[in-house]
């Protein structure tokens, strides 16, 4: 697991996001195991208490489930599932929308520009 962390957010929210991020994108399926606190804190060298953080964070959401003395596994709870996916568009619209009328881009324009790359499937040029 390779993660860059960044100065601005507390590392466990980093974290909860990277694994949001994955299970959103389907490399973690639902069900699937993920490394214990301790192996995730030693793979990403992060602190062992931090990475407790994230994974009581992601247990609060019902990202993940941890039963007794079992593996935490990904939620396989499809309701869970869709909202996550509609937080992680939701987020991304706001921060496009905030960069294009931060440069005044016409709501026309940012739309046809939207789907000309959506439908390219390209988003670097």
């Amino acid at each position: 697991m390779n993660m860059q962390f960044n100065n601005r957010d507390p590392v466990y929210v980093q974290v909860v996001r990277h694994f949001k991020n994955q299970i959103a994108k389907g490399f973690l399926e639902p069900g699937q195991a993920i490394p214990s606190r301790r192996e995730l804190a030693n793979q990403i060298k992060i602190n062992p208490n931090t990475a407790q953080r994230a994974y009581k964070e992601m247990e609060e959401e019902a990202l993940i489930k941890t039963e007794k003395n079992q593996p935490s596994r990904v939620t396989s709870d499809e309701k869970v599932l869709q909202n996550l996916r509609e937080e992680l568009v939701g987020q991304a619209v706001n921060d496009f929308v905030t960069s294009v009328k931060s440069i005044n881009v016409p709501l026309d324009d940012a739309l046809n520009l939207v789907k000309r790359k959506y439908e390219k499937g390209d988003s670097n040029d």
